[in-house]
């Protein structure tokens, strides 16, 4: 058995996503490179404090609990994480895990995006974590910082960052 008592041909791939097309990009690399029959697929989604934190105080540190595809899937059910579903974004999660056999969940946070997928890593005990790259340009990334550098320097697993074309 593995550290956390899994076995040791389970796996647990996070993918950071934001819906942006940089995030698209990763999700569809991680399905045609990485993925393999069985794997567990965590799709980490953080949302940005707001208005409705009172709302998500009970996860406000831990993050909500881990939504399966079938829930991720309805909008009804997001509503209540404040979370708008991407429909190429489910379309790809459920060929996925139809044809690779993957276990998908959801996991959201909300708060600063660098610090809460360095946490997500630790606390999911993932294995690799796929990102996308917005492709910011040098001033810019002084300026606003890169959630995608803080995440390489910080995560306690192998990262890999799917840049734009």
């Amino acid at each position: 058995m593995a550290s956390g008592g899994r076995a040791d041909d389970e796996r647990r791939i996070a993918v950071a996503m934001d819906y942006s097309a940089s995030s698209k990009r990763a999700l569809d690399w991680a399905i045609a490179n990485l993925l393999r029959r069985g794997d567990h697929l965590v799709v980490l989604h953080v949302l940005h404090h707001g208005g409705e934190e009172a709302k998500h105080a009970l996860w406000g540190k831990s993050g909500s609990p881990l939504i399966p595809l079938s829930e991720f899937r309805d909008p009804t059910a997001m509503q209540q994480y404040g979370v708008h579903c991407d429909a190429e974004v489910l379309d790809m999660l459920d060929t996925a895990a139809r044809q690779l056999e993957l276990t998908v969940v959801a996991k959201l946070y909300w708060g600063d995006a660098r610090e809460k997928l360095c946490d997500a890593v630790e606390e999911q005990k993932i294995d690799t974590l796929v990102m996308g790259s917005r492709g910011l340009g040098s001033i810019q990334r002084i300026l606003l910082g890169s959630v995608t550098n803080y995440v390489l320097s910080n995560a306690s697993c192998p990262v890999t960052v799917v840049k734009g074309k």
